[in-house]
């Protein structure tokens, strides 16, 4: 059965090379980091969703004082997730105020709903990162179709960058692994023999563990 978005979900035309973005971020650090860089248009009515980076893939911003509140944001992130029109990546503020409650954050929305999460220590680096999100999708498509396809997965770096944060698991390991199980999913779900076959022994042993645990 086909997911429908839930409300607030919907469609939202973002032209190429801008962020629309909630009303709420306006005159933020946040905003002002991506100010001069990327084209920013302010709309009311977007929540859950922080900023669109096209009609298909947005952020969803959770900070440092929503970490400390409780768990009101998983409402948010599983909106997203159950939207059948939508790529979400969760960034989060942590912070020495906030560390103490990131582990569960980072389970649930690594390990439960399959998304991308990025930490950050500010909202500078938050729009940094939002920036260099826009850029790769601006970048001229490659004419081989293969090529394009994934170019059209803009949260693969943030992907690899999430399964780095399983300990034991470098840079090169991360692509290792994301080449054998492209899904957070897939790789949560892979055997002990599997691993071993694509980081050895103990590195397969850390990440199984790293997931069973978790769960």
């Amino acid at each position: 059965m086909d997911r429908n978005p839930p409300e607030g979900t919907g469609p939202v035309h973002v032209p190429l090379g801008h962020v629309v973005a909630n009303e709420k971020w306006r005159g933020s650090q946040l905003a002002q980091g991506m100010q001069g860089k990327v084209k920013l248009v302010f709309e009311d009515g977007l929540a859950p969703v922080d900023f669109y980076l096209s009609v298909r893939s947005c952020i969803l911003y959770i900070t440092e004082a929503d970490l400390v509140a409780g768990n009101s944001y998983r409402k948010r992130l599983v909106r997203v997730r159950n939207s059948s029109n939508l790529q979400g990546i969760a960034i989060v503020e942590k912070t020495p105020t906030s560390e103490q409650y990131f582990p569960a954050i980072q389970k649930f929305t690594v390990l439960d709903l399959g998304m991308v999460l990025l930490p950050v220590a500010s909202q500078m680096e938050a729009s940094c990162i939002i920036i260099q999100l826009v850029q790769e999708q601006t970048k001229e498509p490659s004419k081989n179709p293969f090529l394009r396809k994934k170019q059209a997965q803009l949260s693969e770096p943030f992907l690899l960058r999430t399964v780095q944060q399983i300990p034991g698991v470098g840079k090169i390991k991360a692509s290792l692994l994301l080449q054998k199980f492209p899904s957070i999913q897939q790789l949560s779900n892979a055997s002990i023999q599997e691993l071993e076959q694509v980081v050895g022994p103990a590195a397969a042993q850390q990440i199984h563990v790293f997931f069973t645990q978790s769960r």
